[in-house]
């Protein structure tokens, strides 16, 4: 019987072509993009869950409040890690991670500048899982001087991985031996590194100084509630006396859930973001959805033709219960090819999808079988939800009823196909507008002026330490080129969200005040300023002619005045730290900058100390303003004079233009996919339109042929066509527009500084649903209107 149903399903899809290929071809468009999405969400999810410890494993973050200031910080300091396991018996073990690994390795004449290079303790393969191809993981970082590589790195260096045990390399001129070699880490990982470096012994540092990142393994994983419920007592031993009285509050955060839960400052690698997948998630089911509106409206709109069948059917003795499964046959049979299209589209668009995610996903990610498994269990599923209201709606005509070919009251079932229209085009006009307001968004944040110029200003790591005493030399040399118009030196590359941050005890002209806060701190010289053109409001900048400035002047930005609620800072001794002999440091305020971005538009900024380096280690980043013309010229005479001072290495050069646009490369990346989902949304949407609009047009031919015998002009029948299915359009537009504005404002929520939301967003997107509605329902409606009214009125 089955094998009859699934025979008359087939000749029913060759019998009408044009329904079939309509039907076929939105539910392919819809299952490829639920697949696409489905691979990108499931692939996000599984970040980190390779361990195989990953449930007990917890990364510690803390979080301050105090008057006019806060911070939320993904590092620690050193201390944090031996302290948790030395006072609570929860914790199984403890490690830290350093991300200032390293920079040049090299072995023999092979010389390596290796950025994804970590410090770390000896219990770092105790907590995280890596597969070892040589060495043992339980001594590999037990000594001092130890490094574990990858094998792309042992390759790199050494040709193979067998060769690379035992081997000596040199890391900063600094001797480490190669201790073992691990599988290169999977792309699923919160972190990634090409080493890994023991921490000297006795590494230690002072509780106010945060840098280190903190996991911990806990013996069960509900323990992690109970050490964070200890803050306060924590902060009170060990924390307070250095930083002074404030909300603090230790989090201990699951390992799994921190590649898309946690935004915190100075994360480790790259984050994503749950409101992404969620709105992935929910893309997926909407466009899944709208291909099933599509199939239940047409299949239910057809009902006409198939009247008369459905009556002989049930004369011959045709059950409702037969006659339910006959439909459910077609469906399934119709979801099954679609799905097997799907797949062939899935296949053929993934090296273009992952070139846009910025992912490495495959087809068959999750097994051969296990596909094969989920998209055969997904084409019935889908079949069976598709057909369901098609099957007991034909299945339900009365016998004589249906044998008349009359079809009775189809009130509701015209509501109802008219509520799925509006349904679909509900959801094509909230993506719509949420692609608009994305792009607006971006736009904002990558021209907006972020208090320097950053056009023309590029920067380079200077590698080695003995060209760092050379930095005048270097200015020197670099400016004898016209094309180089300004040279600067800071301690950090901003844009890269990697500034440094200090206690800084906000006690004016000496005194003690309790109100200590955590500032950001950027080492600069007297170039700075002026080469990235910042605006000072008042006061002075840096000069190489005043001595005192190197260690007893400082420079604020505007936003620790606006904090600190003072009319004039110039002038102010304030106290910022206390040096290793417990002596209290004071400097003077000197001057003060125009606020400026050090990162991307979803931070605000931050109150920021800017002093002069205290040692030449501090100078490691030069800034250099050039002309616009023959741009590659100047930087190969950048390359030139910077190679004679540091024969080793090449100078790597970032704009600092690109090292903002990278903030931004996430939401580029997704709000590009959500535009060419929102387009296959519209395009399915569209092919259920012309559907529809093609069987009204054939219900009608005769009235259509009467009316233009009578006169009626073309324009007068794509009309009498389109304008009920324009209605429902404009109706969708109205129920769309608030949902859109509620679901972008959450997600402007994540930037400190965007766009407005404007009525007209809503406007432009409904308008723009209409046009494209009306121009698919137009191209089948002129097309009836010009048909042959002689032809339309021959009577069979």
């Amino acid at each position: 019987m089955l094998r009859n149903y699934i025979k008359i399903a087939w000749r029913n899809l060759l019998k009408h072509k044009v329904f079939s290929f309509i039907n076929i071809l939105g539910l392919a468009i819809g299952v490829a993009a639920f697949w696409l999405i489905a691979l990108y969400v499931i692939d996000e999810w599984s970040y980190d869950r390779y361990n195989e410890k990953a449930g007990r494993i917890f990364r510690v973050v803390q979080h301050g409040a105090w008057n006019g200031g806060k911070f939320n910080l993904a590092v620690t300091s050193a201390p944090y890690a031996p302290a948790l396991k030395n006072d609570y018996p929860e914790v199984e073990d403890a490690v830290r991670i350093d991300a200032e690994g390293g920079g040049k390795i090299s072995y023999g004449e092979k010389q390596i500048n290796e950025g994804a290079m970590l410090f770390t303790d000896k219990g770092f393969f105790n907590i995280f899982t890596h597969h070892f191809l040589s060495g043992d993981a339980a001594t590999a970082l037990s000594k001092p001087n130890s490094i574990v590589i990858t094998k792309t790195l042992a390759k790199k260096l050494f040709g193979n991985t067998a060769d690379a045990l035992d081997k000596t390399v040199l890391i900063e001129n600094n001797p480490n031996t190669v201790t073992a070699v691990v599988d290169d880490v999977p792309v699923n990982s919160q972190f990634s590194f090409e080493a890994l470096r023991s921490f000297p012994d006795g590494y230690t540092d002072k509780w106010g100084n945060a840098g280190i990142y903190t996991y911990l393994l806990l013996k069960n994983p509900g323990d992690y509630k109970k050490i964070e419920a200890s803050s306060d007592a924590f902060f009170n031993k060990y924390i307070k006396g250095e930083l002074g009285p404030m909300q603090f509050t230790m989090e201990l955060q699951p390992l799994t859930s921190i590649h898309l839960h946690s935004n915190l400052d100075y994360e480790l690698g790259s984050v994503g973001n749950i409101t992404y997948i969620y709105v992935f998630g929910v893309v997926a089911l909407l466009i899944l959805a709208i291909a099933v509106i599509n199939y239940v409206n047409l299949t239910t709109a057809r009902s006409s033709v198939r009247i008369k069948e459905i009556g002989v059917r049930k004369v011959i003795g045709s059950s409702k219960k037969q006659l339910i499964t006959m439909f459910f046959a077609e469906s399934v049979l119709l979801t099954g090819v679609a799905t097997l299209i799907a797949a062939v589209m899935v296949q053929s668009l993934l090296p273009y999808f992952n070139q846009l995610s910025g992912k490495d996903l495959i087809l068959f990610q999750f097994g051969i079988s296990k596909t094969v498994i989920i998209s055969t269990l997904f084409a019935f599923i889908t079949g069976i939800l598709s057909g369901l209201y098609p099957a007991l709606f034909l299945s339900g005509f009365q016998t004589i009823t249906a044998m008349k070919g009359q079809l009775g009251s189809q009130a509701s079932t015209l509501i109802f196909r008219k509520a799925l229209v509006v349904f679909q085009f509900v959801i094509t006009i909230v993506m719509i507008a949420g692609s608009c307001i994305i792009y607006r968004q971006l736009h904002y944040v990558m021209n907006k002026d972020l208090g320097f110029n950053k056009a023309q200003t590029l920067t380079f790591h200077i590698h080695d330490k003995s060209a760092r005493t050379k930095i005048a030399a270097i200015k020197t040399q670099l400016l004898q080129n016209p094309a180089v118009e300004a040279v600067g030196i800071a301690g950090n590359p901003i844009g890269n969200n990697d500034i440094g941050t200090v206690k800084f005890n906000i006690g004016a002209y000496g005194k003690n005040n309790a109100d200590s806060k955590v500032v950001e701190s950027l080492v600069v010289d007297e170039n700075f300023i002026p080469t990235l053109q910042i605006g000072l409001a008042k006061g002075r900048n840096f000069s190489a002619s005043m001595a005192t400035d190197q260690k007893e002047s400082i420079i604020v930005n505007q936003t620790l005045v606006n904090e600190m609620g003072w009319k004039d800072a110039v002038g102010k001794s304030v106290r910022t730290g206390v040096d290793e002999n417990g002596n209290v440091i004071t400097q003077k305020i000197i001057g003060v900058v125009k606020d400026f971005n050090t990162y991307s538009l979803q931070h605000k900024v931050s109150p920021m100390v800017l002093h002069l380096p205290a040692t030449t280690n501090d100078e490691d980043n030069m800034y250099v303003r050039i002309g616009k013309n023959n741009i590659q010229a100047t930087l190969n005479y950048i390359g030139k004079v910077y190679g004679r001072f540091d024969i080793e290495n090449k100078a790597e050069f970032h704009f600092l233009d690109q090292n903002f646009a990278k903030q931004y490369q996430s939401e580029q990346k997704q709000g590009s996919i959500l535009f060419i989902f929102t387009v296959l949304a519209i395009s399915i949407a569209c092919l259920g339109l012309f559907g529809l609009v093609t069987f009204t047009a054939e219900q009608r031919v005769k009235e259509i042929g009467i009316r233009k015998v009578l006169g009626a002009s073309v324009t007068s029948i794509v009309t009498l066509l389109s304008k009920d299915l324009m209605k429902l359009v404009l109706i969708a537009t109205l129920i769309a527009s608030p949902l859109a504005w509620y679901g972008m404002s959450k997600w402007l929520q994540s930037f400190a500084y965007r766009v407005d939301i404007n009525w007209w967003i809503f406007a432009v997107a409904g308008i723009l649903a209409v046009i494209i509605a009306f121009v698919t329902v137009s191209v089948q409606s002129v097309r009836a209107a010009n048909a042959n009214p002689a032809k339309s009125l021959k009577n069979e």
